[in-house]
């Protein structure tokens, strides 16, 4: 994830708790904190906050590049992991190349 979107999740976060004190408590903090809705600062946080989420639009849609190294194979396709906390285990997949050669003859 580039810098440009962390920063515009972080804006986003900020924004969702600001409205959810507003929702709950009716308290708005960028008012109580900048001066009141009016205020230029506050104004320019609304404003940021706003850019902010639709800058993140494509991040619903973007296909990361982490999720392409996810492991989506089962352990019978793959051979076994020998990080196993219980200990190493044994690999098979000679035992299985072998029975595939005998049906073969």
């Amino acid at each position: 994830m580039s810098v440009l979107y962390r920063i515009a999740l972080v804006l986003v976060i900020i924004g969702a708790i600001n409205w959810g004190l507003i929702g709950f408590f009716r308290f708005d903090l960028v008012a109580y904190l900048f001066g009141g809705q009016t205020a230029v600062l506050s104004r320019w946080i609304y404003a940021l906050v706003g850019l902010a989420g639709l800058i993140s639009i494509p991040i619903l849609v973007k296909r990361f590049e982490d999720e392409d190294d996810v492991d989506t194979f089962t352990r019978m396709d793959r051979n076994p992991s020998y990080g196993m906390e219980a200990g190493e285990e044994a690999d098979f997949s000679e035992v299985r190349e072998k029975e595939v050669k005998k049906k073969n003859k």
